[in-house]
């Protein structure tokens, strides 16, 4: 008896180990591939010269496996199929027979040479633990999906917060929404219960696996050229920022479509299999991890560079007073921005296979709330955002205040008095805040 597609499908999904989110799609394209390959065969097999003698046994596709013509009384090996390989992480051999009467039943049987534990308990426990990631990352990337788009909306809305800083933590927080945004719409594409519409979707499915690829690769990018300019800002005393924006924008936008067209052309003509979210060859993986790798070395070089300088400066006659608490206060949101650059990342691209489990719950996990951390730090506790929101919340009340008659008097003097007090401030903290745009 042939196994049936529907049992192949039971025995890719009860095998499936932590971090292999497999796709029912994938298995099925993989074996409409290796069908059509085999039939080919087959055919070119029938094709053949007459005077060549007919096998007993011809070419068999039994919807796993390709098997060999052969002639009766011998016994033909192959290997299991690549999909169960590579969600085992385990090879095994099947045999047949060829009788005069044809082929015989496959044994061992393929979940036992597969080596298939069809009622292991820890594929329920692995299953559990997959969906309570998805619904951790979940509620991670929308959470920092909110909180991006509120902290984007309030750099833009202030006229006096646009300046070079603030435009490329503005590029970041784009980088970080459409990386979430990329989650959600490969997850959506990805792990959809409609097999009938794979076939439909194959292209469509591909396209957006180039397109997270892109978010991801340009959302480090961002990370790197935050770091850039932080240790410009520090090295040089004087530059075009203008220039170095123009720059910034090509480096975090540009160098990632780079590498990414690069990754698809070559996994359309050497390894154009499922929908592209399966790396199984490393060479052209690194394609991918290369680059970013390289950015977060560079980023963790560039950041312990800068805490250098601050020390040293911390220590030397520049800074004084209130100086040295902003370049305090710069040292504490470095530390607290190092391991957002993924450094984690280098770790398990060298021990990819030790740590699965917590390679998982760094990337999908802890990494879905960088956003949120990056909109935090970035916005909701600047200075300078916190300085404009009063601002807007004081002309907001004052132009309230009329709908308020029986009070007029006093609150309109409460009211002066805290736009003479805002006034008279206003050089000490348009000081500051060119100060803080000169070393943040």
């Amino acid at each position: 008896m042939q196994p049936s597609p529907l049992l192949l499908l039971l025995l890719a999904c009860v095998s499936q180990p932590v971090g292999a989110l497999l796709r029912l799609c994938d298995v099925l394209w993989e074996l409409q591939e290796a069908q059509e390959r085999c039939l080919q065969k087959l055919l070119e097999e029938r094709m053949r010269e007459p005077k060549l003698p007919t096998p007993d046994c011809e070419i068999l596709w039994d919807n796993m496996s390709c098997w060999p013509s052969a002639v009766a009384g011998q016994t033909v090996e192959v290997e299991c199929p690549p999909f169960l390989r590579r969600l085992t992480g385990r090879n095994g051999t099947m045999f047949r027979n060829c009788t005069q009467d044809g082929w015989s039943q496959t044994f061992p049987r393929p979940d036992l040479a597969c080596r298939i534990n069809i009622n292991s308990s820890s594929n329920d426990k692995r299953h559990e633990y997959l969906l309570k990631l998805k619904v951790m990352y979940t509620v991670g990337y929308s959470s920092s999906l909110v909180m991006l788009l509120i902290a984007l909306s309030i750099l833009l809305s202030f006229r006096r917060l646009h300046c070079t800083r603030n435009y490329i933590h503005m590029h970041l927080f784009v980088s970080f929404i459409l990386r979430a945004l990329s989650n959600f719409i490969k997850d959506a594409v990805l792990f959809s219960d409609d097999v009938t519409r794979c076939n439909r979707h194959r292209v469509g499915c591909k396209l957006v696996m180039v397109f997270f690829q892109y978010c991801i690769m340009a959302n480090y990018a961002w990370l790197l050229v935050e770091g850039l300019y932080l240790h410009t800002l520090l090295v040089i005393s004087f530059f075009s920022e203008r220039k170095y924006l123009q720059g910034f924008v090509a480096l975090g936008w540009g160098s990632p479509a780079v590498f990414v067209v690069l990754w698809a052309v070559i996994r359309k003509l050497w390894e154009d299999n499922g929908c592209w979210d399966i790396n199984s060859n490393e060479v052209i993986w690194w394609v991918i991890r290369g680059p970013v790798i390289f950015s977060i070395l560079i980023n963790f070089i560039l950041f312990i560079n800068i805490l250098r300088i601050l020390m040293r400066k911390l220590r030397t006659q520049e800074a004084r007073g209130n100086e040295a608490s902003h370049y305090k206060r710069l040292a504490k949101s470095t530390l607290l921005l190092i391991p957002l650059f993924g450094i984690h990342y280098i770790i398990f691209a060298v021990y990819p296979a030790d740590a699965m489990e917590v390679q998982l719950f760094f990337e999908l996990a802890l990494g879905s709330f960088q956003g949120l951390v990056v909109a935090v730090l970035y916005c909701f506790l600047n200075g300078e955002v916190q300085l404009e929101v009063q601002k807007k919340w004081r002309q907001w009340h004052i132009h309230k205040l009329p709908l308020r008659p029986l009070a007029l008097s006093s609150s309109f003097s409460n009211g002066t008095s805290g736009l003479t007090h805002s006034t008279k401030a206003s050089p000490l903290e348009a000081g500051r805040g060119s100060f803080r745009a000169s070393v943040i």
